[in-house]
């Protein structure tokens, strides 16, 4: 339930400054909804190629999960929805919102990025081992960015919930590869995460992350490009 309490403490905060959740970008439904999904599809997309490649990589694969049931579901959809609503508010909401206003949009996305890669250290439990904390800072941070960024140049957050709501539904609902364990599909060889290694390991983890940000990044300038007014 953290999500909407930070919510509401973002609410109460721009009430203070006489202002609404229109300021986070909760308004223009219409556009709204079409950015939400466009995030949705490219990341959710993005993370079946890389569970399906970790597939290929590791000769294993994937089957349904035999404890599979409406409740496990629902459990799993409610706290990927609930985490991702808690990491985007609390990073990409009201605060990014203030760093952009004060710091202006480079500096705050940067500064975004950043603690965003600082968190999942601890998230991820890395503390301690520098390769790890190095792989997971860039991994996190470039994907914290990318949200970031897309608030930066739509004026919402709604773009940056569907672009974290993409990867971890498709990751850890569909795929359970996420931290909230067995969901739809398991690995047939009774692993409890599909995990390639080596290089295709690196080449379907950063790599592909690094290659969604680009592309999601250029994208968004384009976009900007045509959206600037002509002279």
């Amino acid at each position: 339930m953290i999500g909407p309490i930070l919510l509401f403490v973002s609410w109460v905060l721009l009430r203070w400054e006489h202002k609404g959740l229109g300021t986070l970008g909760f308004n223009f439904p219409r556009i709204r909804s079409c950015e939400f999904a466009l995030g949705l599809l490219v990341t959710g997309m993005a993370a079946a190629i890389q569970q399906i490649g970790s597939s290929y990589a590791t000769n294993d694969a994937w089957r349904l999960n035999s404890s599979l049931s409406f409740g496990l579901v629902v459990t799993q959809l409610r706290w990927t929805l609930n985490s991702v609503l808690f990491e985007e508010l609390l990073f990409r909401g009201y605060l990014l919102y203030q760093a952009i206003r004060f710091l202006g949009p480079r500096r705050g996305v940067w500064l975004s990025a950043v603690a965003f890669g600082i968190y999942h250290w601890f998230t991820f439990g890395v503390l301690g081992n520098p390769v790890a904390m190095i792989y997971v800072f860039l991994l996190t941070g470039a994907f914290g960015g990318l949200c970031a960024f897309a608030f930066a140049e739509t004026k919402s957050i709604v773009a940056p919930i569907g672009l974290h709501l993409g990867w971890n539904l498709v990751s850890y609902v569909i795929f359970s590869a996420g931290p909230s364990g067995a969901s739809i599909l398991i690995p047939a060889s009774g692993v409890a995460r599909m995990k390639a290694i080596g290089l295709p390991g690196l080449a379907l983890g950063l790599g592909l992350q690094l290659t969604l940000v680009a592309l999601v990044i250029l994208a968004l300038l384009r976009r900007r490009s045509r959206l600037a007014p002509v002279a």
